[in-house]
């Protein structure tokens, strides 16, 4: 029998190994890649392929790997605060291709005076309580000013009155006028009032009524506020449900006063962040919400200054009173901050996120306010399962600044791996029998 040489033998398992790792559509077995090349004229805009949050912008483009035996992509997006969104189809790369999408942004035009349009509401009955995308504004007849092109909810409220909700269409330059017609409810209740001890004054959404025991008749079906209080006892307050066609007794154990010379001081500024001093004795520093709460303080005047860097020092004289809660509010003026106020309109995407001024909660995304001190300010917003979005915008006197924020999702970052390719698991077989072989032989 012929012997076969080593060298012959590594020859043959080489040539084989080479052979195999070229038939064509070996290397799509690997799952195939491919990349698609968003290209924009702004960095920082964030890219969504199918609404899927994929990266931001950078040195002008944004390089998404894509898997080419996967589920395609069909659209992709491109946003940046500031600047209208752009919206294109990908065309899915072939294994190892790239494709590129190519995306200008432009951004929203400077506001003018003429930018704005605005909304006058008038209700009957007159007197009705306003709401501009949920946020209250006012009693009707009401004018809504500097409200940006675009459709608004427009709903309103009245005891005794079934609530009227509308839309309303604003353009630039005009004004747009919605009625409210509200229909009376057809059903009334009453309460029949009755505390210990007995007496006590009784008011009913912060109306009087009389003194206990009572019946209040011809009363809304709904929920009402109700206080009732007598000297020397702490109120009694609370919410309280009208029947329809029907009779509910309220009953307030009233809970006497102690003797205590005593009483509590809450102190809160905007911005938070100020020292506080009482009577010359330094008592903490305000929180960025809600107030500093100090206890046990005497009854009778006391002093109260507040200092934060950057700040005119504010000063008041306040009295407190024996059991009793008395509130100080500083509003801090900045040392180099102008005069005036102006506007400021704020928006987000998506909406209903919670909106802060110098870290001073405002309300909810999308609103409006009329009247913030001119200077610079820090708006930030903040919503369950994006990123916090920030930003240093000047307010000027008599002017209206717009923030519209893109709020970027807070998606983990997951790292795959990529699959062991059969054909180099192959590959890696044939080469290691090969050597065996020509050990053998």
């Amino acid at each position: 029998m012929r012997t076969i040489s080593k060298n012959a033998i590594l020859m043959v398992s080489l040539v084989f190994c080479f052979l195999l790792a070229g038939i064509p559509g070996a290397a799509a077995l690997g799952g195939g890649e491919g990349w698609v090349s968003v290209v924009c004229d702004v960095d920082g805009a964030s890219v969504y392929f199918d609404g899927q949050y994929k990266g931001v912008t950078a040195g002008g483009s944004l390089t998404v790997p894509v898997y080419t035996t996967g589920t395609p992509y069909e659209t992709a997006t491109v946003e940046k605060s500031g600047y209208n969104p752009y919206s294109s189809a990908i065309t899915m790369p072939s294994e190892s291709q790239t494709t590129t999408i190519y995306a200008t942004l432009n951004p929203f035009p400077t506001p003018t005076p003429d930018t704005y349009g605005s909304i006058s509401v008038s209700s009957q009955p007159s007197g009705a309580s306003i709401y501009f995308n949920d946020n209250y504004r006012g009693a009707a007849p009401l004018l809504i000013s500097d409200v940006y092109p675009g459709r608004y909810s427009i709903r309103a409220e009245k005891a005794g009155y079934a609530a009227y909700t509308t839309t309303a269409q604003v353009s630039s330059g005009s004004r747009t006028s919605v009625y409210c017609p509200m229909s009376a409810l057809d059903s009334s209740g009453a309460l029949y009032v009755i505390s210990t001890p007995s007496g006590a004054n009784v008011y009913l959404d912060a109306a009087y009524k009389g003194s206990t025991p009572i019946t209040l008749t011809n009363l809304a079906s709904g929920t009402h506020i109700m206080q009732i209080d007598q000297a020397g006892y702490y109120d009694w307050k609370s919410t309280v449900t009208v029947p329809s066609g029907g009779t509910r007794t309220i009953d307030a154990t009233l809970n006497p006063m102690s003797t205590s010379t005593t009483g509590w001081l809450y102190v809160s500024s905007s911005p938070g962040g100020a020292e506080v001093t009482l009577d010359g004795s330094a008592m903490g520093q305000t929180p960025s919400s809600g107030s500093l709460k100090l206890n046990n303080i005497a009854a009778g005047s006391h002093t109260i200054v507040l200092n934060r860097p950057g700040y005119q020092q504010y000063s008041t004289t306040t009295v407190v009173s024996s059991n009793t809660v008395t509130e100080v509010s500083a509003i801090l003026t900045s040392s180099g901050t102008p005069s005036g106020t102006g506007g400021l309109a704020v928006s987000s995407t998506p909406a209903g996120a919670n909106v802060f001024i110098d870290n001073a909660f405002i309300g909810i995304s999308p609103l409006t306010l009329t009247s913030v001190e001119a200077g610079s300010h820090v708006i930030s917003m903040k919503l369950d399962g994006y990123h916090e979005y920030s930003v240093t915008t000047p307010i000027n006197t008599g002017a209206v600044s717009t923030i519209s924020a893109a709020l970027v999702p807070a998606t983990p970052v997951t790292t795959k791996k990529s699959p062991v390719s059969p054909v180099a698991a192959l590959l890696a077989i044939c080469c290691a029998a090969g050597i065996l072989l020509w050990k053998r032989s």
